[in-house]
């Protein structure tokens, strides 16, 4: 596989610094190795750049960063959009916020190939919030509203060249979901499987289930991988823990799973904060869940000393 590499430094949409240098993380733990000795040709594109950015004003007082983050957007869609032809992108964040840009651009290169495009969420938050209904403010709480064509980011936010259908999206591991969210997230028909289904029906029916459905509509799969799916006893280096994530083995089944279908053409790797990190175990382990959707077999996994 053809897989092009994209940094995305934003930390503007997050409460705490520090998302900008999960890129660098990610490169200095070994993520184009690991991909390179599974036979993949990497290119690594270098950092996508901010659009300009313009002044916005909000009703919602609350709103923190909005014209940086609506210049990253802009940035961001263009870089996706590029980087998709072709390839596999796998977009190195930074906060959730850049996948707000990521899929809008993906989502436009799917529109063009005649394939719906579908998209697998994992996070212990579904992002679902608006504009007008964000309390906290902090952007990397709306990019699933944005990219699904929720109302309300008109004249503040790109416009949008293909929305992604929320019937075609699949919200995975949640565990922290506002009221506001919970209604919209039902409203708009995206399929929701917090931990309480992974707990009682198992990872593996849930996904097989979803990737199914992805292959019926002979789709192309967005994956947006954020740090806090998994659990903070793995991964500690996120700024929004969550008790009660994803296991060690449960990620990499989920990942072994999508290496399996075949489905996957783009990817966001985000939330990873490497000043809250331990010897760089969580870069570390999102390489490793990287390798695993790329191929990389379970016996196949190295040892590793901490």
């Amino acid at each position: 596989m053809r897989c092009r590499i994209v940094g995305a430094p934003v930390e503007d949409g997050a409460g705490r610094m520090g998302c900008e240098m999960g890129p660098s993380a990610l490169r200095t733990a070994g993520l184009l190795a690991a991909l390179r000795e599974l036979g993949h040709e990497v290119i690594d594109m270098g950092a996508a750049r901010r659009a300009p950015t313009r002044t916005l004003h909000h009703a919602n007082a609350a709103l923190k960063a909005l014209p940086e983050i609506a210049a990253w957007t802009e940035g961001l869609g263009e870089a996706a959009y590029l980087a998709s032809a072709d390839a596999m992108p796998i977009f190195l964040g930074g906060d959730h916020s850049i996948s707000a840009g990521t899929m809008s651009g993906v989502a436009r290169r799917a529109a063009e190939s005649g394939r719906p495009l579908f998209v697998l969420w994992l996070d212990a938050h579904p992002d679902f919030h608006t504009l007008d209904t964000t309390a906290s403010g902090h952007l990397h709480g709306v990019p699933l509203a944005y990219a699904s064509g929720q109302p309300g980011f008109e004249g503040y936010f790109p416009d949008l060249p293909a929305p992604v259908d929320p019937a075609r999206i699949c919200a995975f591991g949640l565990r922290s979901v506002d009221p506001a969210e919970r209604r919209a997230l039902t409203a708009a028909g995206v399929t929701v499987h917090d931990m309480r289904a992974i707990d009682e029906h198992g990872a593996a029916p849930l996904m097989r289930d979803f990737i199914a459905r992805v292959a019926a509509g002979n789709g192309l799969l967005h994956v947006s991988l954020d740090v806090d799916f998994l659990d903070p006893g793995i991964a500690p280096a996120v700024g929004t823990t969550v008790p009660g994530g994803a296991t060690f083995r449960e990620a990499h089944l989920v990942m072994e799973m999508l290496s399996d279908s075949g489905l996957v053409t783009s990817l966001d790797l985000v939330e990873l904060n490497p000043f809250l990190d331990e010897r760089g175990r969580t870069a570390t382990l999102l390489v490793d869940l990287t390798a695993s959707l790329l191929g990389r077999r379970i016996m196949d996994r190295p040892t590793r000393s901490f």
